[in-house]
């Protein structure tokens, strides 16, 4: 009797589970807090539990960019250049790349144009390998001016010197404008780009906003371009023409505040995108995407890149660059963590229709 005593004791404490009793008294604790009267649940997704089992390692399907492949949809959007840390991150970031099979762009590569003093805070090809994408980055400004002087070998030359696989272009009129010593654009943005396509010929080239995103107009003008890919750095992530505008004075905020807001969604554009990939047919020569802007987790990603009609992978520049900054262990653990997560997503979340 005593004997019987001890096993059904030894049951109610998690039999041979060492950590049973620990962790249901845990589950005691925390289980009032866990509840919320109103709970706010994310419905964009059927979860599915019985369907899947854990998903081992590297389950994620793999995505490609001017023909290299990422392992998982996730591209690390351009952040810095010129600025005292930016050594460290891009050296980080191009670690979590090589070391998850992700791409990367280089944040504005304007510097070395003329000089190659900063080069070593952007040559960093030998850390990410010769196998992820890794991409050089001006604003349009400078290819305007570059196309004006009769000097866009220097683009080759950078993307030479930088080991990059292709050039980022990035379209910022709202940013240089509110800019205190912002350039100004003179032609049509579209001009200047079609006439780098036509230099650098098969060279893969992206183009990309700055945190405003971009109409219906001006995404049906890209997709009938022969880039690698569209980033749509949308409206409601890192937003450059604000940014500028706090560095101005407080009636131009005032004044210009409203103008800094304007824009579009990431969701809206890939609705955009859906769209315009019907109408354009066989006129649709861009056919990827990478989806950025207000994508704050691995959810908010998964969605919307299964949510589009078009080859997509998605951006994240402020979750990152905040791990970036120091040891590499903790931008190591929170890209592990991201990759995790959409593991989890591809084995049991599907995107209500």
């Amino acid at each position: 009797m005593q004997d019987l005593k001890k096993d059904m004791d030894k049951l109610q404490q998690g039999g041979d589970d060492p950590t049973s009793a620990e962790r249901k008294q845990d589950h005691i604790e925390l289980a009032f807090r866990s509840r919320v009267e109103r709970p706010e649940l994310d419905t964009r997704f059927s979860y599915e539990p019985i369907l899947s089992g854990h998903p081992a390692a590297g389950v994620i399907p793999p995505s490609l960019i001017g023909g290299k492949t990422l392992k998982a949809p996730l591209w690390v959007s351009s952040m810095t250049g010129g600025t005292a840390m930016a050594g460290t991150i891009n050296r980080n970031l191009a670690r979590a790349c090589s070391d998850f099979g992700l791409g990367m762009g280089l944040g504005s590569c304007r510097a070395l144009l003329h000089s190659d003093d900063t080069l070593s805070d952007f040559a960093v090809r030998s850390v990410i390998g010769p196998d992820q994408p890794l991409y050089a980055n001006l604003g349009i400004a400078q290819v305007e001016e570059l196309i004006s002087s009769d000097s866009l070998g220097k683009i080759a030359r950078l993307i030479d010197k930088l080991e990059a696989d292709g050039l980022i272009i990035h379209v910022n009129p709202l940013q240089e404008w509110l800019q205190p010593e912002g350039d100004r654009i003179q032609k049509p943005p579209l001009e200047s780009i079609r006439s780098v396509l036509e230099y650098l010929g098969d060279m893969p080239v992206i183009v990309k906003e700055v945190g405003q995103g971009m109409g219906k107009e001006s995404l049906r003008a890209l997709l009938q371009l022969p880039l690698a890919a569209v980033d749509f750095a949308a409206n409601g992530g890192t937003n450059f023409a604000r940014l500028e505008l706090m560095r101005s004075t407080e009636e131009m905020q005032e004044i210009y505040g409203p103008l800094a807001l304007v824009g579009h969604s990431a969701e809206e554009m890939v609705d955009l995108t859906n769209e315009l990939a019907l109408e354009l047919g066989e006129r649709l020569a861009c056919r990827r995407v990478i989806i950025s802007g207000g994508i704050t987790n691995f959810l908010d990603g998964y969605y919307l890149v299964q949510k589009s009609s078009l080859t997509a992978i998605y951006g994240q520049a402020s979750g990152f660059l905040k791990h970036a900054r120091g040891d590499y262990q903790d931008l190591f653990r929170y890209t592990e963590s991201v990759v995790k997560g959409l593991e989890m997503a591809y084995a049991f979340l599907s995107v209500k229709k």
